[in-house]
């Protein structure tokens, strides 16, 4: 064989040798320091550009002979960005951390955070990241349940997205979701910032939601693991479809068509999606210590008015 046809193969494979390498270097996490109430672990990823963070708070009453689940707080913005409020600042202030016994986590990302994997860049695998990283890490550092029973999701905006996507594409990782005036309906990339994560059309149908609704519902089994509660003005319209889309596939899931809130971490949303995810009810999750009912009274998946916890 010539030498240009060798150095023509080392062309084409290059990239993928490249992205291995990358693959193969573990991440260095640190020991953690404390921020006001939160532990704070910094993060050296192949997964993401440069250092990101994971925050943790635990309750009041934390005993490590004890095993608890983890409220995973999904972030709308790149690093420590506070535009939109701040997700696990909320769980604080509002006590739910307590309330409900859980351990609450707020991994950051480099890049704007739609929970899903580059098809070339390797430093934008966010959704690799989350998996692979974020809950190995949590679950050997803290005492927490293992499993898919111990890790629900929670978000709003490309956050909310990101919780519903993560579980429907993860079905057997995570117990449930919840999600407040997300972008559910959103058909292809360009639109808030959608484009430089994804990369294209054909890796965002991967993540598309109707799509993997239809995809994966028959997974899903019994008990409602999806949440969509309320909105803003952005993303009523999605929630309807997104809606739809499960009454069709006779997908069980609480809906809240309102109240209308500001788009933010900080607008009253988040004690009721806890609510939700933190309820024994669902055969689907594993029963925890609960002080407080949920919300209610609501409109079940069919319409009617229900009981608390039946019905973002």
């Amino acid at each position: 064989m010539t030498l240009r046809y060798h150095l023509f193969l080392a062309v084409c494979f290059l990239p993928k040798i490249s992205i291995l390498a990358v693959d193969e270097r573990p991440a260095e996490i640190s020991t953690a320091s404390m921020e006001g109430a939160f532990k704070v672990h910094t993060v050296l990823s192949a997964y993401q550009a440069g250092t990101t963070r994971i925050r943790v708070l635990l309750p009041a009453e934390f005993d490590r002979k004890r095993s608890y689940r983890v409220l995973y707080v999904l972030p709308v913005e790149a690093l420590d960005g506070k535009r939109w409020g701040n997700g696990l600042e909320t769980v604080y202030k509002d006590g739910l951390h307590d309330q409900y016994d859980l351990v609450c986590v707020a991994p950051s990302f480099s890049h704007l955070p739609w929970y899903a994997d580059h098809p070339d860049n390797p430093r934008i695998r966010q959704e690799s990241y989350l998996l692979k990283v974020i809950l190995p890490f949590i679950e050997k550092t803290y005492p927490v349940t293992p499993g898919r029973a111990g890790r629900l999701l929670v978000g709003f905006s490309k956050s909310g997205w990101g919780a519903f996507t993560l579980l429907l594409r993860n079905p057997g990782v995570f117990a449930a979701a919840a999600a407040f005036d997300a972008p559910m309906a959103l058909a292809r990339p360009g639109p808030y910032g959608t484009k430089p994560v994804f990369g294209g059309d054909k890796n965002f149908e991967k993540y598309r939601v109707e799509s993997l609704l239809k995809k994966n519902s028959g997974l899903l089994g019994k008990g409602k693991r999806l949440a969509l509660l309320g909105y803003h003005d952005n993303f009523r319209s999605h929630h309807l479809k997104a809606h739809a889309w499960m009454e069709d596939l006779k997908i069980e899931h609480h809906w809240h068509d309102g109240p209308k809130r500001e788009h933010s971490w900080g607008s009253g949303w988040l004690p009721e999606a806890v609510a939700l995810l933190a309820a024994p009810a669902e055969e689907n999750l594993q029963p925890g210590k609960q002080k407080a009912p949920a919300p209610g009274p609501e409109k079940t998946s069919r319409g009617k008015t229900g009981n608390p916890g039946s019905r973002r």
